[in-house]
């Protein structure tokens, strides 16, 4: 073999690997010890708390949080700004469906969604930090950071309230931003990517962003030690993150069998098991 072709030999043989590589190296997931996982492996957690398909118990509300912690259930929440800057648990961005008015969250200080009713219950708008003191500890929760316009406060001030937490929490994001700001800043909590299929970006964005955000081609940015992606179809990267060592989470389920080959479930009106593995 001549010089020239031994050259080009290592050429190809360069390139094939960074074919390999790259796409490797796009999707690898964060390390997690077991001691980190454990608390969140093969347990349900109940869908924005506890809470009744009649309205009559809200999501995201203190009865369907004390409900699942009494029962013994992980529990999934959302947290977001007021516009004075306090960190509400409410999924929405704004506040007509659960609430019947129309207005961001965002938009509205403390003092004025703490007025509001959920569903036409009697029950309001809880502040994450009653959330925290309702729960207690009682059960592993799952935090989801909703994107916003102040990602950066919202991700201070939330993790400033769990470091004063003595309870099993780990935390989320659609906003792989939000996930990677928890990797700089936070290396005592569990991180996890939310994602989905890409149709269900494409009202939000263009195709480029949701096939990135879909595929999960941005964990170089955040190293998500679990990928919470809606059950159904998964693309084969976000498989392969999982062989390599991403946690399974899936969301949101309505009956049992979605248990199976996953880590973690979050479900909504049903009983599962409180835990399964």
């Amino acid at each position: 073999m001549t010089t020239q072709t031994r050259r080009k030999v290592r050429l190809l043989a360069g390139l094939g690997a960074a074919a390999v590589l790259t796409p490797l190296a796009l999707i690898f997931p964060g390390g997690s010890t077991k001691r980190q996982r454990a608390p969140f492996m093969g347990r349900n957690f109940a869908h924005r708390g506890l809470h009744t398909r009649d309205r009559s118990i809200p999501e995201n509300s203190l009865p369907a949080f004390d409900r699942a912690a009494h029962e013994g259930y992980g529990m999934e929440l959302d947290v977001q700004l007021s516009k004075d800057g306090e960190v509400v648990v409410f999924h929405d961005d704004t506040l007509d469906r659960v609430c019947g008015v129309h207005a961001r969250v965002d938009e509205k200080t403390w003092a004025e969604l703490r007025e509001l009713r959920l569903c036409g219950t009697e029950y309001g708008i809880p502040l994450f930090s009653e959330v925290l003191k309702t729960v207690h500890g009682r059960g592993p929760l799952i935090v989801e950071l909703k994107n916003g316009r102040r990602n950066r406060e919202l991700c201070e001030k939330t993790y400033a309230l769990l470091t004063s937490y003595h309870g099993e929490v780990c935390v989320e994001s659609f906003n792989p931003l939000i996930v990677m700001w928890f990797r700089f800043h936070a290396h005592d909590l569990v991180r996890g990517q939310l994602a989905s299929p890409r149709a269900e970006y494409l009202d939000q964005m263009g195709n480029f962003k949701a096939f990135l955000l879909s595929h999960c081609l941005l964990n170089f940015l955040c190293r998500p030690q679990f990928i919470a992606y809606k059950i159904g179809y998964r693309p084969l990267s976000v498989r392969v993150a999982e062989l390599l060592g991403a946690m399974k989470v899936g969301w949101t389920s309505h009956e049992p069998r979605n248990e199976r080959g996953r880590d973690a479930v979050i479900f909504e009106f049903y009983r599962p098991k409180l835990k399964y593995k």
